[in-house]
């Protein structure tokens, strides 16, 4: 596959990726894709990530059923970040973050501390098993 040809991979042979709900714009979370996930995302549709801590290809959704459709894959000026506009399933509002909320960006700076912002729509207990 030669476009994969183009992309600048880090050292360790991945590369940074940014996934945006497709109809609202939130910024849902970032993630590192090999590429052999970002093959895979592309031939499946569906947002395969390279978990860094578990050492293997994350299927987003493979535990929690919050499955990411991919409705388009970008790639930045340098050619070192990847920008993928999905479709978050599972629930409603769909939920990207392991904390059970909408996005994993739920924290604002707020008089020099961090304050969630973003409400849990489900107990990560009951997702993950």
């Amino acid at each position: 596959m030669e476009w994969l040809e183009l992309v600048k991979w880090d050292d360790q042979g991945l590369i940074p990726v940014i996934a945006q709900e497709a109809a609202s714009g939130d910024v849902l979370m970032f993630a590192w894709m090999n590429r052999e996930a970002l093959a895979r995302t592309a031939e499946l549709g569906r947002a395969v990530y390279f978990s860094r801590s578990r050492g293997r290809l994350w299927y987003k959704g493979e535990e929690s059923g919050h499955v990411q459709t991919v409705h388009d894959i970008r790639l930045d000026c340098d050619n070192d970040v990847i920008l993928l506009k999905v479709t978050q399933l599972g629930h409603e509002p769909g939920i990207a973050c392991h904390t059970g909320r909408h996005s994993c960006f739920f924290q604002r700076l707020q008089d020099g501390q961090w304050t969630p912002v973003d409400p849990v729509l489900k107990d990560p207990e009951s997702i993950y098993r």
